[in-house]
């Protein structure tokens, strides 16, 4: 089959073009068989949950479980703040103490990792600031020659 000049094709086992609807106006929000199912439910929802409630109450753990992850957020994990002191001149001397608060049990392995992270993007600025001012150097002597 030829496709004319100006004409697109829609694509191998495409009835419509990609992004436009077969049917633009479509069937209206709120209708159908799970918003009749809601519209029953919203009626005796206040029931619902005090006869959940009631079941927590008497010791049921299922339904305490549905009620608390309904109600409350998951409560995550945190880390709490740990001052530690970390000596040494050098990056290297810096990411050594590190390594030694954990064998001392200062730190957590997590929070070692998170440090030495920190230590060698430190050293990356580092590196890139010294290899700046030789090359700002190498240029002002070409200059000057």
């Amino acid at each position: 089959m030829a496709v004319k000049a100006g004409e697109k094709q829609r694509g191998r086992g495409r009835q419509f073009k990609p992004g436009v609807s077969g049917n633009p106006r479509g069937r209206p929000a709120g209708r159908g068989e799970p918003a009749r199912l809601r519209e029953v439910i919203a009626a005796h929802v206040p029931e619902i949950i005090e006869a959940m409630a009631q079941k927590a109450r008497d010791g049921d753990a299922a339904a305490a479980r549905l009620l608390l992850e309904r109600s409350y957020a998951p409560l995550k994990a945190t880390e709490q703040p740990t001052p530690i002191s970390i000596a040494g001149e050098t990056l290297t001397e810096k990411g050594r103490a590190v390594l030694d608060a954990v064998a001392a049990g200062q730190l957590t392995p997590a929070q070692a990792a998170q440090l030495l992270a920190g230590i060698g993007s430190l050293a990356r600025t580092t590196e890139i600031d010294e290899l700046a001012a030789r090359v700002a150097a190498l240029e002002g002597d070409n200059i000057g020659k």
